[in-house]
């Protein structure tokens, strides 16, 4: 399988509808146990908030999840080869919000689909004209 070009945590902000600024609070490239702090937008409000990574196996999963900040959350990217020879990535947001947040969690979840169908969106568009 050939390596991914995107997405990487440096990067994110190329693709990522929502996501500001990237800060690595660790030394890159990523490994288990790296840092990397993301600034966003998302429904109107400015949230920071720094994942860990939890495991990554070179061109098949990368898996972060947030070390703190407002919703806790999981992140998985995986990525496959199919018969025709293309990679197949597939990304997946797991979380429970905790406190006021859970009043919110079905408008959440709903902006978070939007905007996951954008990011992926996007990605294609840049995975394409390269």
């Amino acid at each position: 399988m050939s390596p991914p070009t995107y997405p990487t945590p440096g990067n994110s902000t190329q693709w990522y509808v929502n996501i500001k600024a990237v800060q690595w609070k660790s030394p890159h490239p990523a490994i288990p146990g790296s840092r990397v702090e993301f600034i966003a937008q998302f429904l109107g409000r400015t949230l920071t908030y720094t994942y860990e990574v939890t495991e990554l196996v070179p061109h098949e999963r990368f898996v972060m999840r947030t070390a703190e900040g407002p919703f806790p959350m999981e992140t998985t990217y995986a990525w496959t080869d199919s018969a025709d020879g293309i990679t197949r990535m597939t990304r997946r947001n797991r979380g429970e919000p905790s406190g006021l947040s859970r009043i919110a969690a079905p408008i959440v979840a709903m902006a978070m689909r939007r905007a996951n169908t954008k990011d992926l969106a996007r990605l294609k568009a840049i995975l394409e004209a390269s």
